[in-house]
């Protein structure tokens, strides 16, 4: 088919669907329908449907077809990128916050204000964190079931970035890292961004399916396996003590390195130990005070093998230098003086309350979640588009996410991730009826 041709079908489709004389949710047809009916080689159509789903104007679904994406849906919704309009609803993001922490910060920086080493904390820093701060964390740690040495935590500007500087420490671009099937969204950004490759390992109704994993490592040289063991995001489980020493030993036979994500450990009470506990040779711990305490307080930690310190401190002084001091120091006054720990209590409390509220209003619904998660997933029936839903929630003034950002595969569940730690409880009741009602019309 001569360029110009081919060129001016995907034109015409293009068009068809902007114009909205193919409205969103239209089945194409299929790649051989479309070959014949326009004289095209097989080949030739499925590039006229690639160069269409490149645009984000179509979406191929494996046993389905290709339908019309809405495109009014702004992309990668649920990534946590997209600002939400004045009045808008959020159960799209989650930022967790209780009546009182305003002043919990008012107060924090009239003590610092008062502290000795005020003028410390204009300088530069030690690119892993002052020492004394270091150990505080080590010690917190210690309350998730985490012994590690003071020497082994590196202090990061929040969880985000201790996943950064891990993957661009220890890893190199054409890496191949396993994860689930449905994963963090920020994960899937930056392996992208350091040109690593994902391969999705299917899911099990409690956790990753590790024959599946199991069968990946003696297919694909896989170099490490990034892993959520404890509220997972989005699907909420926890894994158990059997299912944690199973990754292990994969992990070991494999020689696999870990990466924990422990961004929400702290929502689940009586949890197994985590990864790192049980394979601390291989395991790097990733978490910070985003959720416990407040997303504007850009304080982590990394837990490492006292090896790949040297690596990961290194990687800390080519991107941020050093977490700033004024922050540090606030969040490990907070350790220290106990509030963290009151902090991390109440918002279990508080996720558990939205999470009842939930099971109230979505009474009926299948849906998955964990009884202390501040999200939950709402898989749709068979004949719903995922998309098409969000559009509708959004014109009716509440933000959600779709299942995209979080597939790790090709295949994309029509399903939403709604978080529910966003608005209050009252907002959270009224949003999450109308989602129902949207669902169900």
């Amino acid at each position: 088919m001569p360029r110009a041709r081919y060129k001016s079908l995907v034109d015409r489709f293009a068009e068809a669907i902007r114009s909205g004389s193919m409205p969103p949710g239209t089945r194409l047809p299929t790649h051989r329908q479309l070959a014949a009916e326009h004289g095209l080689a097989l080949a030739t159509a499925s590039r006229v449907y690639s160069e269409l789903e490149a645009m984000g104007l179509v979406s191929g679904e494996t046993g389905r077809g290709t339908f019309v994406r809405e495109i009014a849906l702004p992309p990668g919704q649920g990534s946590g990128q997209m600002p939400v309009a004045t009045g808008m609803l959020d159960l799209n993001f989650n930022y967790p916050s209780l009546p009182g922490q305003a002043d919990l910060l008012r107060n924090a920086l009239r003590q610092l204000a008062l502290s000795g080493d005020l003028e410390a904390l204009l300088r530069y820093q030690p690119h892993a964190g002052r020492p004394h701060e270091r150990a505080v964390v080590a010690r917190h740690l210690l309350h998730r079931g985490l012994a590690v040495q003071a020497e082994q935590v590196l202090l990061v500007s929040g969880a985000q970035h201790g996943l950064a500087v891990t993957m661009m420490a220890l890893l190199k671009p054409g890496d191949v890292i396993a994860v689930d099937a449905l994963t963090y969204s920020g994960l899937k950004v930056l392996a992208e961004t350091l040109h690593l490759e994902i391969v999705a390992i299917a899911a099990s109704a409690t956790g990753p399916d590790l024959d599946h994993l199991q069968a990946l490592c003696r297919k694909r040289p896989v170099r490490a396996v990034y892993s959520i063991p404890t509220v997972h995001n989005p699907l909420g489980w926890v894994m158990s003590l059997v299912q944690r020493e199973r990754l292990v030993a994969i992990a070991r036979e494999h020689q696999l390195m870990i990466i924990e994500d422990a961004a929400y450990a702290f929502l689940a009470e009586h949890a197994p130990p985590p990864l790192a506990t049980l394979a601390p040779e291989r395991t790097v711990y990733v978490g910070g005070f985003s959720k416990s305490v407040a997303t504007g307080l850009r304080v982590g930690f990394v837990a490492a093998p006292l090896a790949w310190v040297k690596h990961l401190e290194r990687t800390l002084m080519a991107t941020t230098w050093n977490v700033p001091g004024v922050m540090s120091a606030i969040a490990v006054a907070w350790i220290e003086d106990g509030t963290v720990a009151r902090l991390e209590a109440q918002k279990r409390e508080d996720a558990q309350a939205r999470q009842r509220v939930a099971a109230q209003v979505l009474t009926g619904l299948s849906y998955i979640s964990h009884p202390s998660s501040y999200f939950l997933w709402l898989p749709l029936t068979e004949d719903a588009r995922a998309d098409q839903v969000a559009m509708s929630l959004q014109r009716e003034g509440i933000c959600v996410s779709t299942a995209e950002p979080f597939a790790a595969s090709a295949y994309v569940p029509h399903a939403l991730r709604l978080a529910l730690g966003s608005v209050s409880m009252t907002a959270l009741r009224e949003a999450l009826t109308t989602v129902r009602r949207v669902v169900q019309w």
